[in-house]
């Protein structure tokens, strides 16, 4: 079968909820896809941040095996040898107490929204059913219904009402916007470090470090969606490093597994998590072994191999060459790390024609925000390989 065999298997027989590049992959290595007819491209989205790893990478791919020949699923109603290290290890590596783990970013959202929420009933004395959470213009959390329903996309939100209340809607970055909207009964603020969704849109500096102390000095949880940008993306192990603004909770997902299986977590103090007791909060799948024992893996990987700080020696490389390109179409190029937006202006005509124009180079990129590409390649990247696909991005970028 071709390509184009996929593709109308795919449209005939699957929900049209996407709109992907037509581009049928087979089979991934490092930073490299084949599609079934075995071209190759250089991937610039790693599933979004899932893949900081590589694809198959080969300490994943065995511990990956090697565990589901032993034990993959024994529910939460039994304990197995992968769990406790895992927790064990997670929680060090976060400076953190206690973890939580889950299976997707949605559903790490979600646990941490009944967190807080119960937190601010048992701990802080909300009256029942009163709690808020702020969130921000232009997030991006996950997809269902309650955290749609928080949402300013309008196509998030299109028929699929009616949503939760309990949330606050402030401007991304805006420290004011902040302070003004704590109220007595405010029982978080949950923010992501940079908006990945949004655009890779950057706040000012030293807004996370601000926002963690209001959030201090009103008894309110600062929590971190760090599911894009956590784990090395943006030239930190934690994008909040940069500004030293360590989260009462953090989020992850996504390259905590390194894209070999769906593995999230909420990570927190011992004070916070035991507003939790047994049947209030759980998951079939989550915490399983063959999870924990990728996960784990992961983990070393993103250690031992210094993912962080290739991605923020390499970000800042390719960032700098970015600016060197002179084109008409071009409006800002923002980032940190290897998470790095290109903002056409629009007249441009919209970011999907220069990624499809990209897809013809051999680089597989996404837009977002109709108006912004994205570039976020896997952490394994070597600067030759940016250096393989910079001269095809300014190509499309000035005769497109």
């Amino acid at each position: 079968m071709r390509t184009r065999d996929f593709v109308e298997l795919e449209d005939r027989f699957g929900a049209h909820n996407y709109h992907p590049l037509d581009i049928v992959i087979e089979r991934g290595e490092g930073v490299w896809v084949y599609d079934v007819e075995g071209n190759r491209y250089l991937d610039f989205l790693s599933a979004y941040s899932a893949v900081n790893q590589g694809h198959c990478h080969p300490r994943l791919v065995k511990a990956l095996t090697e565990q589901a020949k032993k034990l993959t699923l024994t529910s939460r109603a039994f304990r197995n040898d992968q769990l406790g290290p895992f927790l064990k290890e997670l929680t060090e590596l976060c400076e953190m107490e206690v973890a939580l783990p889950m299976n997707t970013g949605a559903e790490g959202v979600e646990t941490a929204i009944k967190i807080a929420r119960k937190w601010g009933y048992k701990k802080k004395g909300v009256s029942d059913g009163k709690a808020e959470i702020i969130v921000c213009a232009n997030n991006f959390h996950g997809r269902t219904t309650t955290i749609v329903g928080f949402s300013t996309e309008e196509q998030y939100r299109d028929g699929f009402g009616p949503f939760t209340p309990g949330f606050v809607i402030i401007p991304y970055g805006d420290l004011e916007a902040l302070e003004r909207s704590i109220g007595p009964n405010t029982v978080a603020f949950l923010v992501e470090p940079i908006q990945g969704e949004g655009g890779v849109v950057v706040p000012p500096e030293g807004y996370l470090r601000r926002a963690k102390e209001i959030c201090k000095e009103n008894n309110v949880l600062f929590i971190l969606d760090e599911i894009q940008t956590g784990l090395g993306r943006t030239g930190k192990l934690f994008a909040y490093q940069h500004e030293d603004a360590k989260p009462d909770m953090i989020i992850l997902g996504k390259a905590l597994s390194g894209g070999m299986y769906p593995v999230s977590a909420v990570v927190s103090s011992r004070e916070i998590m035991d507003v939790l007791k047994p049947g209030d909060h759980g998951s079939t799948y989550g915490g399983n072994p063959l999870a924990c024992a990728v996960a784990r893996e992961a983990l070393r990987v993103i250690q031992e191999e210094k993912l962080p700080e290739n991605a923020l020696e390499l970000g800042n490389y390719f960032m700098e060459r970015l600016r060197t390109i002179e084109s008409k179409h071009i409006k800002e190029i923002r980032g940190k790390g290897l998470f790095i937006g290109v903002e056409l202006v629009p007249e441009a005509g919209g970011a999907r024609r220069f990624c499809e124009a990209l897809k013809e180079e051999g680089l597989l990129c996404k837009e977002t925000h109709e108006h912004v590409i994205r570039f976020a390649p896997p952490l394994v990247i070597k600067r030759e390989e940016l250096d393989w696909a910079f001269p095809r991005i300014e190509k499309v970028l000035k005769e497109l």
